[in-house]
């Protein structure tokens, strides 16, 4: 153990100081060698327990023991488990009390150990946590403060979760062993603040007790009010409102941007009091005294940055307050709203000289807070929210309040539009929260306010500001509201193609713009026009934006070529590539005659920015650019793949070379597609090439992302080179990759998808002499770790299999094979899992299939009319029934659709996520195997009257054993 702790002190103390990659790679690698020894993670503790080892060495191993936790406490099906149950065991029993006694930067990486342990095993595994919690609590608040953050922790990841059984088993044991301590706490820290008061030291550490109890108080009611904070309310908000309005010189700091500890804890109680106003109104007496209370803090701050969290979380109070109709009467009195309106909103509607500096030093996360709605905390959002909240009640009070405002902010700009800017710029942000009622950031304005002219105000205040000189003298901000306005009311005032024709070259021009942010706002509102919908289909298409197209395309790749060569910097901007993608799905193969530069200007873009991936979204929508391109270019002319080919190989090989993880999924989508174009049984030789490499176990196969991009290109491979495939031999090493894939139960659906297309392309001859162990696989993952999707995908292959025309696949084949393996192995599945299961799947694309598949089963083999399988007609016949009468949901939408296709990513995890290139031809995820078969419901009828005919006798007796309401749901079909 010594030496395994004096290498790893080695190993700690080099990462820190080591700042040569290479050098840093050796390091992770021994530490990785390291985690396999035995007690290494009771190792990593000692050394950071050690006190005689330098800090940074200690701080090192801490988070190198924290991410370890991450890596390796959740026992991940497949690999091996490096971390015994015995030393699961010593780490819970040691972990605490090593926390509370380490210094704070220390405290932190454990305390989020902590949580990854609880996350895993509390209550069921680590039952005494709380009380060892408890038990830690002592005078040293350095110590507690420990555990506070500890418990905080635990506590917080009940905000996010669904209301279930286990998760109020949960909070009942934790309120148990926690509550009066708790509250005992809290009173206690109370006492020590007033005994106290003039010593700053003590109070920095009171305080930051006093904020983590306040945000543990949120968490404990986030899901219910517990029955002992319901019978100690008084006491609770008793404290609560004291450090409301708490103040203390000698906790106060001369910096404006900085947010001082008292102002944290007194927005951790504006959320909580939020909380009891939305959740618990009705056992809240004191919400009128804290109504007042707000009303007083929000005319006591200024407009200091320091104060700006606490500020909007004190007007969202105010906004959950005034929504219900039974707080009207708190409200209607015309001195309060106008009060509210006055001394309230308008202070925190003006542009302060910290959104200007924004503007200018960060414009990226500028339009973050604008139109994405991260500004949720700032002081103009949380005032514009206020606003709508108002307009519930008092619609036309309040617009004719602020309507004055208005025309003073406008005749003020009007009288020195080049001085007065600012006074333009709140009138139209004050314009759009009193307009726009419902906003959604996505589909912009959804309701509007009656008593405002909206066009009356385009044409008097934004259409002259538009058309002004791009570059001209009105100020950048004033044109960026002029775009926001346009895009807040888009279906308001766009839905007619007259006024598209008047407005949108218009936007256009704006692109040409020195400005930042206003060329960006024009992007942003390209987009969201040509994204605009009637109903399932786009109002604006090729023929709108035909004329426009050379220019849209100019400009925007103008724009990134201007911001240089730097990887980060280039793509920076992810609505910039946005717009590109959407320009180019929406003009189609209107894109055909600037193909040359645009694949040149994207191959040049996705070169740079694989020398350092940075910006997902950027990343995704230029994969996005280039798989439209070559959707529109390669569908009219299959030829033209050669020439991206030509292009991007390089890049791919390089990318595949440096093992870029972020660009892979997307490199092997682009390959996929580009091999679709080629012709039949046609498979060019750099692809071949590649095939083996794609085929054998390799870190490729490690990254999950990769998975399904890889599986996508291989059934593309066997589509296309199903002979080459067979010449060389690797159907085998096909059905290796698919017996990997299928026995994981996070890749198990990708193996069902290779499977079938090796049972498309593949003659049955090739196949035949694997087909028992292909069975025999899916059959012993079936017993042996059966999950719901697992059994579901099975399902669906068998309907696959029965359903599908398959060369040399014969009605009696589903019969034989399963036969072949154990007599009446397959009356066994279908009376336990295959029939039951067929009602279970939901996909309109798979239960059309299990309804053809089972009717097949049904009436086309007469294995089914004889011993045993004749028992199973009455149950097979209902469950069918059963099956097509389920209310067909809504056709799943077709992403791949031109005339309705979206370009929208999540923020996944950067990244070893897969996200699907939506701009690609139709995936046989996709594919509807029986295009020809448009009512299953008439199908399953005529087959029928066919068994009948053939079979009468075993059909009558069928269906003499159906329930009475199944016999009545078949006759309806017919009608």
């Amino acid at each position: 153990m010594n030496s395994d702790k004096t290498t790893l002190i080695n190993l700690f103390t080099k990462e820190v100081s080591c700042f040569n990659k290479d050098e840093l790679k050796e390091v992770e690698k021994n530490l990785l060698a390291m985690e396999k020894c035995q007690n290494f993670s009771l190792c990593v503790l000692e050394i950071i327990a050690d006190e005689s080892i330098p800090e940074p060495t200690r701080f090192s191993a801490a988070i190198y023991f924290k991410n370890y936790m991450k890596k390796r406490w959740p026992q991940i099906e497949g690999e091996a488990d490096y971390l015994p149950e015995n030393d699961r065991i010593r780490i819970k029993e040691g972990i605490i009390s090593l926390m509370i006694n380490v210094p704070v930067k220390l405290q932190r990486q454990l305390n989020e150990a902590i949580l990854i342990i609880a996350d895993n095993d509390f209550p069921q595994k680590w039952p005494n946590l709380i009380q060892e919690l408890v038990a830690n609590l002592c005078d040293d608040y350095r110590k507690n403060n420990g555990i506070l953050e500890t418990a905080h922790l635990i506590f917080k990841r009940w905000r996010s979760q669904f209301r279930s059984n286990e998760l109020f088993s949960e909070i009942k044991l934790v309120l148990e062993h926690f509550s009066q301590p708790y509250l005992d706490f809290f009173k206690a820290t109370d006492a020590l603040i007033d005994s106290n008061n003039n010593n700053k030291e003590a109070l920095d550490i009171l305080f930051q007790a006093l904020f983590t109890i306040t945000k543990i108080f949120y968490s404990l009611n986030c899901q219910d009010i517990p029955e002992f904070f319901e019978d100690h309310q008084e006491e609770f908000m008793t404290l609560l409102h004291k450090y409301l309005v708490y103040s203390n010189p000698l906790l106060e700091s001369d910096d404006d941007e900085e947010t001082g500890i008292i102002e944290k804890t007194k927005t951790s109680i504006c959320e909580i009091i939020d909380l009891y106003a939305k959740r618990y109104e009705e056992v809240f007496p004191k919400l009128p005294e804290f109504v007042q209370t707000i009303w007083e803090l929000l005319t006591h701050y200024g407009l200091e940055p320091k104060y700006d969290l606490l500020v909007s979380k004190a007007i969202g109070f105010l906004s959950s307050v005034v929504k219900p109709i039974r707080h009207k009467e708190l409200f209607q009195n015309p001195e309060i709203l106008s009060n509210i309106c006055e001394k309230i909103i308008l202070p925190n509607m003006t542009l302060r000289e910290s959104d200007e500096e924004l503007f200018e030093d960060d414009p990226i996360e500028y339009i973050r807070r604008d139109l994405e709605g991260s500004d949720s905390e700032t002081r103009r959002r949380s005032s514009s929210d206020l606003i709508r909240g108002l307009l519930e009640h008092f619609e036309k009070e309040v617009t004719e309040i602020f309507s004055n405002y208005v025309t003073m902010c406008l005749q003020n700009y009007n009288s020195n539009p080049e001085q007065n800017w600012k006074a333009k710029d709140t009138a139209l942000y004050l314009i759009i929260s009193l307009s726009a009622k419902n906003l959604a950031s996505q589909f912009g304005a959804t309701k509007v306010n009656e008593y405002i002219p909206l066009m009356n105000v385009f044409n008097e205040n934004i259409l002259p500001d538009l058309r002004a000189p791009v570059n001209g003298n009105i100020h950048p901000i004033i044109k960026v509201d002029a775009l926001k306005y346009l895009i807040t009311f888009r279906n308001q005032f766009l839905q007619d193609k007259a006024r598209f024709k008047e407005i949108f070259p218009i936007i256009v021009e704006h692109l040409s713009s020195s400005n930042y942010l206003v060329h960006t706002y024009a992007a942003i509102c390209i987009t969201n026009i040509l994204s605009m919908k009637q109903g399932a289909r786009l109002i604006y298409g090729q023929d709108d934006i035909r004329e426009y197209v050379q220019v849209l395309l100019i400009s925007l790749f103008g724009i990134l070529e201007k911001s240089g060569q730097n990887s980060a910097k280039l793509s920076e901007n992810d609505y910039l590539m946005k717009t590109i993608a959407r320009v180019i799905v929406t003009c189609h193969n209107d894109i055909v005659p600037f193909i040359d530069d645009i694949l040149s200007k994207l191959t040049n873009i996705i070169g740079t920015i694989s020398v350092n991936p940075s910006n997902p979204k950027f990343n995704h929508f230029a994969f996005e650019s280039m798989g439209a391109l070559i959707r529109y270019t390669c569908n009219n002319n299959p030829a033209t793949v050669q020439q991206f080919e030509q292009f991007l190989f390089p890049h791919f090989q390089e990318i595949i070379r440096r093992d870029i993880s972020e660009f892979l999924p997307y490199v092997f989508q682009i390959l996929g597609e580009m091999l679709k174009f080629h012709s039949e049984n046609s498979v060019p030789e750099a692809y071949q090439n590649m095939l083996p490499t794609l085929l054998k176990p390799s870190e490729l196969w490690e990254n999950r992302g990769n998975i399904p991009a890889i599986v996508r290109l291989l059934k593309t491979y066997l589509e296309k080179g199903s002979a080459n495939i067979i010449a060389n031999n690797q159907v085998p090493n096909f059905l290796g990759v698919f017996q990997n894939l299928v026995a994981s139960k996070l890749n198990d659906q990708y193996g069902f998808e290779l499977l079938t297309n090796i049972f498309l392309y593949i003659p049955m001859k090739t196949l035949q002499p694997y087909l028992v162990n292909i069975f025999l696989l899916l059959l012993t993952r079936l017993q042996t770790l059966r999950t719901a999707k697992y059994t579901r995908s099975f399902v669906i292959f068998i309907n696959f299999l029965v359903s599908v025309p398959i060369n040399d696949i014969t009605p009696s084949f589903i019969f034989e094979v399963f036969d072949s393996v154990q007599p009446k192995l397959l009356h066994n599945l279908l009376d336990s899992i295959i029939i039951p299961e067929i009602t279970e799947i939901l996909s309109p694309r798979d239960r059309k299939l299990c309804e053809i598949g089972m009717t097949n089963l049904l009436t086309e083999n007469d294995n089914m009319m004889v011993e045993p399988y004749i028992e199973l007609l009455p149950k097979l016949i209902s469950q069918i029934v059963c099956l097509l009468d389920i209310p067909q949901a809504q056709t799943e939408k077709n992403v791949y659709d031109i005339d309705d296709y979206s370009i929208e990513i999540g923020e996944a995890g950067y990244q070893t996520t897969y996200s699907r290139l939506s701009s690609l031809s139709e995936t046989s995820e996709k594919i509807d195997y029986h295009p020809n078969i448009t009512n299953t419901k008439q199908f399953f009828t005529q087959k029928m009257l066919l068994l009948q005919q053939r079979k009468p006798n075993e059909f009558a007796l069928a269906l003499s054993k159906i329930p009475k309401d199944v016999e009545m749901k078949m006759q309806s079909f017919t009608q």
